[in-house]
């Protein structure tokens, strides 16, 4: 079965280029973008812009208002090419999104690739010149009804868009369902989970006095994965270290919290581990629970309540667990944060609050106070649960060596 066969039922994906150049787009007739379009994954369209200009010398540009070097795209011809897009092959009244590369324009990445490839018509504008009249995003918006995306390859600037449409297209296009036809090769790609990919060899398995690493000889799946993955971080951290460390470049607007998995296990058991360490050189208390947590332990306390996860980057940063508890220290039905750690290094930072956020806002209705459980804070840490609206609770706390703060709830 071919992957048009496999895929017949799933209409092809449609994708309008208009440029002053369209035999700059040819490559898109070749290797596996050429052969989605020969089976019908892919519907690639190219336009020439120039065919909707109405003066002898077909001008798509001229001079900016205000002064300034170079010449800018007019709005007339886009207008009329955007129009001509839409009217073909169209009884639906559908509408494309709108992509035009540029350089002001938001990063391309894997992850925007991948949220490209889910729509089913795209529509790309190659620039030129100093760009594309201000008006014509305008009017694609407002007149039109399309979603507009600016998109920039990298921090550089090119000569027109089609690079940058050419890059694109084969980004989103080899993450149509078919295109490629070992579905697994797009799992272990290079940024599809942070990290670039790890070194890879074919026979023969000695060439020129260089060995392949004898793990990859060894049939030990488990040795190979391990290998595998400390291969990605090295080569992560030496040639984009910013994929890595993305928690050092200050507010962590990356930062994703989601419920903890019973794969999340031994990474939650660590960070504990290096909290509690944390603790005890701080007060000199060995008697520290979370020392003495086995991995058992860890996983069995994902039956209790719900404990949440911090990553930045796929690293594991932070967790806090919360429960539901009716008279607990003399707080009456109340919604328990508890469990909360961050790493180390990145303790004092919004790691915390925004854990403590979360764990907030996921309290049902009808809780009208909020309980926070932790071991004894230093002054810093009582000001900024203070200022959070915390105020220690007068009772014994349910766990030895630990306080409880409670405000109601906003």
């Amino acid at each position: 079965m071919t992957a048009a066969d496999a895929h017949a039922a799933r209409p092809a994906m449609r994708l309008d280029v208009v440029s002053i150049f369209p035999d700059y787009l040819a490559p898109l007739e070749l290797s596996l973008i050429g052969k989605a379009r020969e089976d019908g994954l892919l519907d690639v369209r190219v336009h020439d812009l120039r065919d909707f200009t109405h003066d002898r010398h077909r001008t798509v540009d001229d001079t900016p208002y205000g002064g300034g070097a170079g010449m800018v795209m007019k709005p007339q011809p886009w207008s009329e090419a955007l129009d001509h897009v839409l009217a073909l092959d169209n009884p639906s009244g559908a509408r494309p999104h709108l992509v035009v590369p540029g350089p002001g324009g938001q990063p391309f990445t894997q992850a925007l690739a991948r949220q490209l490839a889910l729509e089913p018509w795209l529509a790309f504008a190659c620039g030129r010149y100093e760009g594309i009249d201000e008006r014509v995003y305008d009017h694609a918006r407002e007149d039109l009804g399309l979603e507009v995306s600016v998109v920039s390859l990298g921090d550089y600037v090119l000569n027109g868009g089609e690079v940058a449409v050419l890059a694109m297209v084969e980004a989103i296009g080899r993450l149509v369902p078919g295109v490629i036809g070992n579905a697994e090769s797009l799992v272990e790609e290079s940024h599809e989970d942070g990290l670039l990919e790890y070194p890879i060899y074919t026979k023969p398995s000695s060439w020129n006095g260089r060995e392949v690493p004898p793990v990859l000889l060894s049939g030990n799946h488990g040795a190979i994965a391990a290998w595998r993955h400390e291969q990605r971080l090295a080569r992560t951290a030496a040639r984009r270290p910013d994929l890595l460390h993305a928690s050092h470049a200050g507010p962590h607007g990356d930062l994703e919290i989601s419920a903890a998995t019973p794969g999340d296990v031994p990474e939650l058991a660590v960070l504990r581990r290096a909290c509690a360490a944390n603790e005890v050189v701080e007060t000199g208390a060995l008697d520290t629970p979370a020392l003495r947590e086995s991995l058992d332990d860890v996983r069995a306390g994902l039956e209790t309540g719900q404990t949440w996860v911090a990553r930045i980057a796929g690293r594991l940063v932070g967790a806090v667990r919360t429960t539901r508890a009716s008279g607990s220290s003399g707080t009456g039905d109340s919604w328990v944060a508890e469990r909360l750690c961050v790493a180390p290094d990145l303790q004092g930072g919004d790691v915390g609050p925004r854990l403590l956020e979360h764990a907030e806002s996921t309290a049902p209705d009808g809780i009208r106070t909020l309980v926070l459980r932790t071991v004894a804070p230093d002054a810093d840490e009582l000001k900024r649960y203070k200022k959070a609206g915390y105020r220690l609770v007068d009772a014994p706390s349910d766990v030895p060596g630990t306080i409880t703060l409670a405000r109601r709830r906003r």
